[in-house]
């Protein structure tokens, strides 16, 4: 197999081995999380939500729809998943203290210490990738140059 140098508009066989390592290493925090995640009781999903509420910029309450937005779920399927989660003692429904007509979506105590452990959890793995994460956003910065 002939080697091409990269030029404009092209890259180098490095490069895609950059990008193949990069999508390698978020596959494998992705099941990693999703490990942590049913080894605490919950669905990868409910664990992403739980997240989205208490890193939501600002604040840590929201609405449906910053939650869908966050998920990248549509509307009625986070109404899904906030039932189920408020079933489980997870999440409680609020309305909002200044328009009445909207409702907030907070944690539950339980759900603070359940994300609580999951966080640390993911911290010492996002650690541990770390360097390899910044090897590879270095590489990435110098792609198709």
């Amino acid at each position: 197999m002939k080697h091409v140098a990269a030029g404009p508009g092209s890259l180098a066989k490095g490069d895609f081995e950059t990008l193949a390592e990069f999508r390698y290493l978020l596959r494998h925090f992705g099941a990693f999380s999703e490990a942590a995640a049913r080894g605490a009781g919950l669905t990868a999903q409910q664990h992403q939500a739980l997240l989205a509420i208490k890193g939501f910029p600002g604040r840590e309450q929201v609405t449906i729809g910053e939650l869908a937005e966050r998920l990248n779920l549509k509307h009625h399927s986070v109404v899904g998943l906030v039932d189920r989660l408020m079933g489980r003692g997870l999440i409680q429904r609020r309305h909002d203290e200044e328009d009445r007509r909207k409702v907030r979506i907070e944690l539950t105590p339980k759900a603070e210490a359940l994300l609580l452990e999951l966080t640390l959890v993911h911290r010492d793995e996002l650690r541990r990738l770390a360097p390899l994460l910044h090897e590879l956003l270095r590489k990435v910065q110098g792609l198709g140059h």
